[in-house]
């Protein structure tokens, strides 16, 4: 029995969903263990092109049981509009293939609409909010102000309960933004509708998976966003409201017991960044658009153009070590196939002085990129298969990369599809 975590080692927007989708073949059971509706997984396979953002990525696998564990701020009402489009392109969701944890506190409507609110009040000082909520519902969570899944079988326990949240959740909404109240006939509906919808997935996931751990079935846990949007470890304050490292795994999965024997972190062989915050590679103008075109650089859950930039190596190593990564997957390699010279951030000019280490977070805005330049290869390497028909230029990048993070790289994706993969090992 082997248990592996697959992870954002950056910003998030790595891959992560086309990895996993790819290696459910050798796992049981799919696991998301925090974040929520605020991102998004692509994954390309032969059902067709699918932007994931709650479910997990093995529900496109015959045989493997995915899991929302009680990390993930579960949304009903969006959950089920993802449940719908995907069951309409011919993909079977029924509570043999989906388990949701009865600990996993519900996304609230008025989680999103705070969370509008506070960024429309922030004006140019906003974090870059998907505007999903997330940082409301984490908030109220840590405060012991959420209602838990498992409660919608306790109704009149749960009605008590969420009209004393509603209360004090209006006193905010109309003193403090002046927005309109909730009513309970408006909670009655979204519970209605949205929530008895996804009550029959709703079950005690820590109980399955334990079992499923001693009858020695492999278990992939699988992140959202990436070590950089980290809430204890990553550029604070421009972070999400979760921990995105797979050592939160156990915890956010429903089986804290569990060993993580493998941690795959995903690598874009490029930078990325959606949002707010620093961004201390990040290219601008007719270079930038181009690397944007290239690699189709848009938000999958807000269609936002991203920040790009040259791989940031800096970042990289730190992001790799905060994950304790044991082997890389590189991903869009392809993308760079237009460039005659590559440029790669080796390291950061802080204060005068040249370093390899990930700053503090408030050093981060005067930090400046050291770019050095590898050359490219010039051809389209997307049918490439194995290690040693790709051009000498593309495999001396990769290795140029691995030495530099100090982690072995074992996967080289060259195109979004399930097959376009170089396998390392």
């Amino acid at each position: 029995m082997a248990n592996c975590a697959i992870v954002g080692v950056n910003w998030g927007d790595e891959g992560k969903g086309r990895m996993v989708d790819l290696l459910t073949e050798n796992y049981d059971i799919v696991v998301r263990f925090q974040g929520g509706g605020n991102a998004g997984h692509t994954v390309i396979n032969e059902m067709g092109k699918f932007a994931l953002h709650l479910l997990p990525s093995g529900i496109f696998r015959d045989g493997v049981v995915n899991v929302l564990g009680n990390g993930v701020a579960l949304d009903p009402e969006n959950l089920w509009k993802e449940m719908c489009d995907v069951m309409e392109k011919g993909v079977a969701i029924t509570p043999d293939n989906l388990k949701i944890s009865d600990r996993a506190s519900l996304l609230m409507p008025w989680h999103r609409d705070l969370d509008e609110l506070e960024e429309r009040r922030l004006a140019d000082k906003k974090f870059g909010s998907t505007k999903q909520g997330i940082a409301p519902f984490y908030s109220d969570k840590y405060q012991k102000k959420t209602v838990l899944a498992g409660e919608l079988f306790h109704p009149e326990r749960l009605e008590a309960h969420l009209k004393d949240l509603m209360e004090w959740k209006n006193l905010i909404l109309t003193s403090v933004y002046g927005a309109e109240p909730y009513t309970w006939d408006m909670i009655r509906e979204w519970l209605d509708t949205s929530c008895e919808r996804i009550k029959p997935f709703v079950c005690s996931t820590g109980e399955y998976l334990r079992d499923a751990h001693n009858e020695g079935r492999n278990i992939l846990f699988e992140a959202q966003l990436g070590s950089l949007r980290d809430l204890d470890y990553g550029i604070h304050p421009y972070t999400t409201s979760s921990n995105t490292l797979a050592a939160y795994a156990p915890v956010g999965s429903g089986f804290p017991g569990a060993r993580i024997n493998d941690v795959i972190g995903v690598v874009k062989a490029y930078s990325t960044c959606v949002g707010e915050g620093p961004f201390v590679c990040e290219m601008f103008g007719e270079e930038a658009d181009r690397l944007r075109e290239a690699g189709f650089e848009y938000g999958a859950k807000t269609g936002r153009p991203r920040r790009v930039g040259p791989i940031d190596l800096v970042a990289t190593r730190y992001g790799a070590m905060m994950q304790a990564a044991t082997e890389i997957a590189l991903t869009k390699l392809d993308v760079l196939s237009y460039m005659d010279r590559i440029p790669v951030c080796t390291a950061y000019t802080v204060g005068g002085e040249e370093t390899r280490e990930f700053p503090f977070p408030a050093a981060l805005d005067e930090a400046k990129p050291v770019v050095e330049y590898l050359d490219g290869w010039k051809c389209d390497i997307s049918g490439v298969r194995e290690w040693d028909d790709l051009p000498r230029e593309a495999r001396e990048y990769v290795l140029f990369v691995q030495r530099e993070i100090g982690v072995p790289i074992t996967y080289v994706s060259v195109g979004p599809e399930r097959e376009s993969i170089i396998v390392r090992k």
